[in-house]
């Protein structure tokens, strides 16, 4: 016995096989095309591999065991990764369109995924590109020599240091004070800071000019955005294998810690990087997949896209950590050095006679016979693997870690150029999906005058979320931004990606969708496939989505805080919410996932109330995001 569910008249709202033929070349000079097949892997890649693939894999990696957190990872990326892209690519090249026009077509009921999609990407486009205007700002500042973070500035006394500077690091300073000028709570705005001012405006000016005509623009912007951060990645690999104590970054990243495979938290996390790293649920690649031919081999190409993130996660950890054990190494030399001047200075022991090498030997001779004098120096402890352990990730890993581990180079400016030019272009990259994210789902419901262009689209989407991006360039911007990262894009993701399946394979019918398969790669789908999508992968999702939520609500609403002024100083201080900050939560991470239901319930109560004489049907499928009329596509 087969489940699924009554969906009547979705007959009259999809094409069939053979109107699809003749649709194709109907619309070859009306819809966008992708001018070849690389261009659209390029695209596709660019989207998913974006700067989580950077900063957050290899944290986690780091932080749950190493090599084992790869068990976990690479499981869960078949399970549910490579199921739900192939299903996205599959169900945007069949039906033509968006990502509301796809779920309206399938069911009017099911128009609300559409919009939490669209919500989301909306959401995540604002914030992300407040990244690309830091990013921006730390690309002009490095065309100095020294690097402005490398040294603290002197007082307005210039008796000395500024004592914020003085009291934490250089690369702190610059990243909060001077960079943010951040205010130690989320309620104290602050004002607005002219100079990240400047550096939004001209994110979303570059943004606007790359995706003024859709496709058309993106798919060239795509052969840099998209290849350059790889050339990056391995100059930055070549270089930092030359530096000292990089092996030892590497090494410490992939020795695995099995006993972690056991912690539930490891799979979670593993399951949610992976749809959060293969950007499911935005809708963008739906968008991407509709101006693909009729006869694409989508499964092909959600294989490939799969295996080339899932690789160019490991790969940038590997970078990542070759730099970071590098740095660590550094820190290691200066605190030994500091320990052994301490010691030479205190027992009057000529110069040399303590050396990196013998310190170990030394230290525990004379903590033997004057226990009481080494105790009064309060030396500093020196353990390598403490300082490979000071993982982070996000703006700590990119704005701090890295940034200090690049001061320590020669030639420091470049490569520094370097490392922002690369977070640029993988950040634009993924900028190109969320903006199709929004733009066609936005033209698709109608809403403004179909007569429009899409460069005018694409214009007020970016000018709507400047204006609102705007609370993050303030003085407490950066505590929204971490709001919004947390609660804007987590549980909504899984959410969407869950109705998703379950819309696909219980409301338009997994017979249905064997066979449209069939008519576009050539063979239905094999068992693995089969499996995936009927149980396996909603399952993951489903077990994901609910201990995820269990875990967002059980955890305790705190931020951290960069405050001169705490006891904790420079280490940043924890706060909690206000209690209005719930509202705020409720709208980022609530009104996407109620938007299903919400939708479903307004189109119920709308065909059963407020009925119109004309066919819903041919009403959905005139959409500029598939323009050609079922007339047309029909006519001999």
């Amino acid at each position: 016995m087969k489940l699924k569910l009554p969906n009547p008249g979705l007959e009259d709202r999809i094409y069939s096989h053979a109107e699809l033929e003749k649709l194709e070349k109907v619309q070859a000079g009306d819809r966008p095309q992708w001018d070849n097949k690389a261009q659209y892997i390029l695209t596709c890649v660019g989207f998913c591999v974006g700067l989580g693939n950077v900063w957050r894999f290899p944290y986690l990696c780091q932080s749950h065991g190493g090599g084992a957190f790869m068990i976990p990872f690479l499981l869960l990326l078949v399970l549910e990764g490579i199921p739900l892209l192939h299903l996205e690519f599959a169900v945007g090249q069949r039906l033509r369109k968006g990502s509301i026009g796809v779920w309206r077509s399938i069911s009017p009921y099911l128009t609300g995924v559409g919009v939490a999609s669209m919500m989301c990407s909306f959401m995540v486009g604002m914030y992300y590109n407040t990244i690309m205007a830091w990013v921006m700002w730390y690309f002009f500042n490095s065309f100095q020599d020294p690097l402005p973070w490398s040294q603290c500035p002197i007082n307005d006394n210039r008796t000395g240091f500024v004592s914020e500077c003085a009291r934490s690091s250089p690369v702190d300073y610059f990243w909060y004070r001077e960079t943010l000028n951040i205010s130690t709570k989320i309620e104290d705005s602050g004002g607005i800071q002219w100079w990240m001012i400047l550096c939004l405006i001209a994110a979303w000016v570059v943004l606007w000019v790359c995706c003024i005509r859709g496709i058309e623009t993106t798919g060239k912007a795509v052969y840099i955005t998209s290849t350059l951060p790889y050339v990056v990645l391995t100059i930055f690999l070549i270089r930092g294998l030359t530096l000292k104590g990089s092996v030892s970054g590497i090494i410490f990243l992939f020795t695995p810690d099995v006993d972690e495979l056991m912690n539930p938290t490891t799979w979670l996390d593993a399951g949610a990087q992976v749809l959060f790293s293969f950007s499911l649920a935005f809708g963008g690649l739906i968008s991407f997949s509709s101006y693909n031919p009729v006869h694409n081999h989508c499964e092909k190409d959600s294989v490939i896209i799969s295996i080339i993130n899932g690789l160019t996660s490991i790969y940038s950890a590997t970078v990542i950590y070759s730099i970071i054990g590098f740095r660590a190494t550094e820190k290691y030399d200066d605190c030994v050095s500091r320990n052994i001047m301490a010691l030479l200075n205190t027992f009057d022991l000529p110069e040399g006679n303590i050396t990196e090498s013998n310190y170990d030997e030394v230290f525990r001779t004379l903590n033997s016979t004057n226990p009481e004098t080494i105790q009064g120096l309060n030396l500093t402890s020196c353990d390598m693997k403490t300082f490979l352990s000071e993982g982070v990730e996000g703006t700590g890993l990119a704005f701090i870690i890295f940034t200090e581990a690049i001061t320590k180079m020669p030639l420091s400016p470049l490569w520094s150029v370097l490392f922002f030019i690369m977070l640029f272009c993988l950040g634009l990259s993924t900028m190109f999906g969320n903006i199709e994210g929004c733009v066609v789902p936005l033209q698709d419901l109608n809403i403004l005058p179909k007569t429009w262009p899409k460069e005018v689209f694409t214009g007020l989407t970016c000018l709507v979320c400047c204006l609102i991006a705007l609370i993050f360039v303030q003085r407490s911007g950066n505590y929204w931004l971490a709001l919004f990262d947390g609660f804007g894009a987590s549980v909504p993701l899984l959410v969407i990606a869950f109705c998703e399946i379950f819309a696909v394979i219980y409301v338009y019918g997994i017979d249905r969708f064997n066979e449209d398969l069939k008519f576009m790669v050539g063979h239905k789908p094999n068992i693995f496939w089969q499996a995936m999508w009927r149980v396996l992968s909603p399952l993951v999702l489903l077990v994901i989505l609910v201990f995820y939520f269990i875990a967002t609500l059980s955890k305790k609403l705190t931020y951290f805080v960069w405050d001169p002024e705490s006891p904790v100083f420079p280490v940043l201080a924890q706060a909690a919410y206000p209690d209005w900050i719930s509202g705020i939560i409720f709208i980022l991470a609530g009104i996407p996932c109620l938007s299903i239901p919400g939708v479903a319930l307004f189109m119920f109560i709308w065909k059963r109330c407020c009925k119109k004489d004309r066919h819903y049907t041919e009403e959905c499928l005139n959409t500029i995001s598939d323009k050609v009329p079922m007339s047309v596509a029909t006519s001999d």
